[in-house]
């Protein structure tokens, strides 16, 4: 199963890459500092000193991998990252108690000023690095394929729908046969740019019956908050009846059954490589500059597209990081966006960002000052 996961995202990667080729987005490509042009496979471009980054959960195993083998290749080099939520990772970013902060969605309107102002001489922007597509996953014994329409989905996160066996459910899954079992909702108890991204697209698709908005920390009443990815992941394995959203890579770690979703043409699509790769094609780069923003389209009508998908960021001053920590964090950032960077995101569940976007990160991070 590990083996098959892997090709899978794999397969992801590639499917994204040719997409975003042939519409002409904008990809992310590996290469060292001050290389120009398409991807590069340069290994690193080594400093010394310390970095601490705080941020999203979700990007853990990622940046983990970068740590481990950027200081292996350079030596004098500690790079700390403490998972503690995309939210708490911009504040600590704000506070200048990190060097950059992880986070599954952008800065919030009243963030990025704090942000710029934190850096200084330049605005704070966006990285992208890793794409993950969120899956919604449960546990409901016997009941293989759910299918859910958006506004089933935020009628039960929202907690209007109670029961697996609820009239709604029902129409959305006419062939299957649904217990009577209560609905229990998983949700992130801490600030997190998984929610932000899962929020955003109940409001963007089915604004009537999500009514409350968007944003990083979980404003519905009911439901049961687990912290993290892992722990959303961890307690709709343990209790039947459950139903939550994490990252892909949390799901198929856990061995979970993920819904199929309606997409904007009313397709129930399932998780899969080319499903996540269709959406991320219809992706455009919306920041200025070397920020490099982007925006999801929930309510893509691309045949066969799964629409649930967020791009994680590394959040960095374009201008003002101090003198004794810009090489360092150039030199990592860069690694991370390397092509060896990237590919070793196919074995931890993650998707790597197609070439196009790579290319614009490592000229963003080569501006860096």
């Amino acid at each position: 199963m590990k083996l098959q996961r892997h090709g899978t995202i794999a397969c992801l990667a590639l499917t994204a890459a040719l997409a975003l080729s042939a519409c002409g987005s904008d990809n992310e490509a590996p290469s060292s500092p001050g290389a120009s042009g398409g991807a590069t496979t340069a290994a690193a471009d080594c400093a010394t000193g310390t970095l601490n980054a705080f941020g999203s959960s979700a990007q853990k195993n990622a940046v983990d991998e970068w740590r481990k083998a950027y200081q292996q290749l350079c030596t004098g080099t500690t790079i700390n990252y403490e998972p503690n939520g995309s939210g708490a990772g911009i504040q600590s970013f704000i506070a200048k108690t990190a060097d950059f902060a992880g986070s599954d969605s952008a800065l919030k309107e009243d963030e990025q000023p704090k942000a710029d102002a934190r850096c200084g001489s330049g605005p704070a922007i966006h990285l992208p690095m890793v794409i993950g597509p969120v899956a919604v996953a449960y546990n409901l014994p016997g009941v293989d394929g759910l299918q859910l329409k958006p506004d089933t989905l935020a009628k039960i996160f929202a907690g209007t729908i109670k029961k697996w066996d609820d009239p709604a459910i029902k129409a959305d899954n006419a062939s299957a046969t649904l217990p009577s079992t209560n609905i229990q909702t998983v949700h992130r108890s801490d600030e997190s740019g998984t929610t932000d991204n899962f929020t955003n697209y109940l409001s963007t698709v089915a604004a009537a019956d999500w009514t409350f908005g968007k944003g990083k920390a979980w404003k519905a009443p009911g439901g049961t908050g687990s912290k993290g990815s892992d722990g959303v992941a961890g307690s709709v394995k343990q209790a039947e009846g459950t139903i939550g959203y994490m990252e892909w890579s949390y799901a198929e770690n856990g061995g979970l059954s993920k819904a199929k979703i309606a997409n904007g043409a009313g397709e129930f699509t399932e998780l899969t490589a080319e499903a996540a790769g269709k959406t991320i094609a219809g992706a455009e780069v919306t920041g200025t500059g070397d920020d490099l923003k982007m925006k999801i389209d929930y309510a893509t009508k691309a045949a066969g597209a799964y629409p649930i998908v967020l791009v994680t960021y590394e959040i960095v001053c374009s201008k003002g990081t101090p003198a004794d920590k810009l090489a360092l964090v150039k030199g990592f950032l860069n690694y991370a966006a390397s092509t060896d960077g990237q590919s070793s995101l196919t074995e931890l569940g993650y998707a790597p960002l197609p070439t196009e976007v790579q290319t614009k990160v490592q000229a963003s991070i080569k501006n860096l000052a």
